[in-house]
């Protein structure tokens, strides 16, 4: 058994009581369906041909007993569809589960490559179709299993000749079901892409429906989508086909069954070597027989469809986190804010060039410093590398002079604050979005952020207060108006380290000016680091430091800098001239 198989049995361990309770129902339902037939023989054989003087009184107690039988039928088959149902909702649900919370541990690297819209198709879709194979699979396999032993015993005890004529159907129906089983298999992961393409374009769309509108470009987004709409339609269509003929054929084989049992039982009551009676439950035990296979055909595909899923969803559960914990992780506490980079490089793949080459800097604890320098040079990977969002490829970052590495992820980024020029804020109300900073906060405490973050003022000024919903990603707000509730998040937080990426850059004067004495009094007393295109916004830092492509080109204070005539003046220049 390969760790795939042991994976997908082991989701049933929660619920083997529940399973084991649909399994004996399965068998009761099974022992019911062979019985019946054999009431039915019981009362033309030993009742009507004998003519048994009780006959009337023995036809109703079989009556009565068929009557008890159905009745315990029904009940199970309402315990198998609901209860079993059930079974495969709450393995679904932590299915689900397990892949969000793998999702929240994979690394940033993992997400510059996948697309949204496919990693939301592997959590929904995917799993979805897991629900009816996890719920029907023992159920399907396990009555199959008894009816088809139970028919064949009851056909082989009626005519041992007619049983072996209709089971000679079976190895030319195997090989067909295998071949277009096979072909299924490979129409359904073509189409679960494709379906997973869907929904990364309707992701894609929507999320820039501003940016569409604004450049009037409906046309070209309705394109987009017709394109990945129709691939979808092309491998459903190749899906169907073989579905088609796997269905089809196999139902041509059962009528094909029925025929050859008409045909040869007739010429056996010619024949006199079989009785009309005995024909009779011979044709119910082939219908028994029937159901079964299409059973089987019913589990073909939704093992095929489940399977599917089931793969799609393993090959993320697979994806290894890029960082982890070390094992003897420790704790990382009372932090001062000591920053240190010890010959720190870095890229993003291997075949990638180096963002970052051999920056060796130490900040002191509270110390304020600013990172300048064109764009693509490896301000914002610097900035993301303390954190451990990526991991260096060469050198070590250290806290208080402990490497970054030999902390929890939790506690290191626990004592980081980041300021984003891209805000993200979750749908909710401002209250909501400001406690994520830290959720056992009061809203006392929540207030007192806002009120440090100048904030407060335009947050009273909403229709509700503070239980405004502000829409997915604050849209109801101005850019300057969510960067505040963002650094109001972060004075929640309260974190010794602060990072701000270009806070400021996207926003007019006025918010400008409103953002930037937010992020002054956040930075009091704090170890503070700053992303700023913006020279002028950076003027007072007690250190800058200017990167180029080579690593750390020069640093010191404004005047120091403005008086070696170099890279940092010449820029300084450039945009006084603007």
């Amino acid at each position: 058994m390969n760790s795939r198989t042991r994976k997908f049995l082991s989701y049933y361990k929660p619920y083997i009581g529940l399973l084991a309770a649909d399994l004996a129902c399965a068998f009761i339902v099974s022992a019911i369906t062979l019985l019946l037939p054999l009431c039915v023989r019981y009362i033309t054989i030993n009742v009507l041909e004998e003519q048994r003087p009780d006959a009337l009184s023995q036809i109703y107690l079989m009556g009565v007993v068929m009557l008890g039988m159905v009745i315990i039928h029904t009940l199970c088959d309402m315990f198998i569809s609901y209860k079993g149902h059930m079974m495969g909702a709450y393995m679904e649900r932590d299915m689900r589960s397990e892949l969000f919370d793998h999702f929240q541990k994979l690394s940033f690297s993992f997400y510059d490559e996948h697309k949204t819209g496919q990693l939301m198709t592997r959590a929904t879709n995917d799993i979805l179709s897991l629900t009816e194979l996890y719920h029907h699979g023992p159920e399907d396999l396990a009555i199959s299993v008894l009816k088809f032993t139970g028919a064949f015993i009851i056909l082989m005890y009626i005519d041992v000749k007619l049983t072996f004529i209709v089971f000679m159907f079976f190895p030319v129906m195997a090989v067909f079901a295998f071949y277009f089983n096979k072909r299924m298999n490979k129409a359904l992961r073509v189409s679960k892409d494709r379906i997973g393409d869907i929904n990364a374009q309707v992701e894609d769309s929507l999320s820039g429906i501003r940016v569409v509108k604004s450049f009037s470009n409906e046309q070209v987004e309705k394109e987009k989508f017709e394109y990945e709409n129709r691939r979808f339609v092309d491998s459903r269509r190749e899906g169907y086909k073989s579905e088609t003929y796997f269905h089809e054929g196999l139902v041509g084989f059962t009528q094909l069954i029925t025929i050859a049992v008409i045909v040869f039982g007739g010429a056996a009551i010619v024949d006199a070597s079989l009785e009309l009676a005995d024909l009779l439950t011979f044709f119910l035990c082939i219908g028994i027989l029937i159901e079964p296979i299409q059973r089987l055909v019913n589990f073909a595909r939704l093992y095929q469809e489940g399977i599917t899923g089931f793969d799609r969803f393993m090959e993320i559960l697979e994806v290894e986190p890029d960082i982890v914990d070390a094992p003897d992780a420790i704790e990382l506490a009372h932090v001062r804010g000591s920053v240190e980079f010890r010959n720190v490089s870095f890229k993003y793949k291997e075949d990638y060039g180096e963002v970052l080459k051999h920056v060796s800097l130490h900040i002191k604890p509270g110390e304020y410093i600013a990172l300048v320098g064109p764009s693509g040079v490896g301000k914002t990977t610097f900035c993301s590398l303390i954190p451990r969002f990526y991991e260096t490829s060469e050198g070590s970052i250290l806290i208080d002079g402990i490497p970054i590495r030999d902390v929890t992820l939790r506690s290191l980024r626990r004592s980081i604050g980041i300021v984003q020029q891209d805000v993200y804020l979750f749908s909710g109300t401002v209250a909501d979005n400001i406690r994520y900073g830290n959720m056992e906060a009061s809203m006392e405490e929540i207030v007192e952020a806002a009120k440090r973050a100048n904030a407060h003022d335009f947050i009273m000024a909403l229709p509700g207060g503070y239980d405004t919903d502000i829409g997915q990603r604050g849209v109801k707000l101005s850019g300057g108006q969510k960067q505040r509730l963002s650094i109001a998040r972060v004075f929640l937080k309260n974190p010794p380290i602060i990072i701000f990426d270009e806070a400021t850059s996207s926003l007019d004067n006025e918010s400008e000016r409103a953002v930037q004495q937010s992020l002054e009094q956040l930075s009091e007393n704090r170890t503070t680091i700053v992303i700023a295109h913006r020279l002028s916004t950076v003027r007072n830092a007690q250190r800058i430091i200017v990167l180029s492509d080579d690593g750390i080109e020069e640093q010191g204070t404004h005047e120091e800098l403005i008086g070696k005539k170099g890279r940092y003046a010449h820029l300084y220049e450039m945009q006084l001239r603007v």
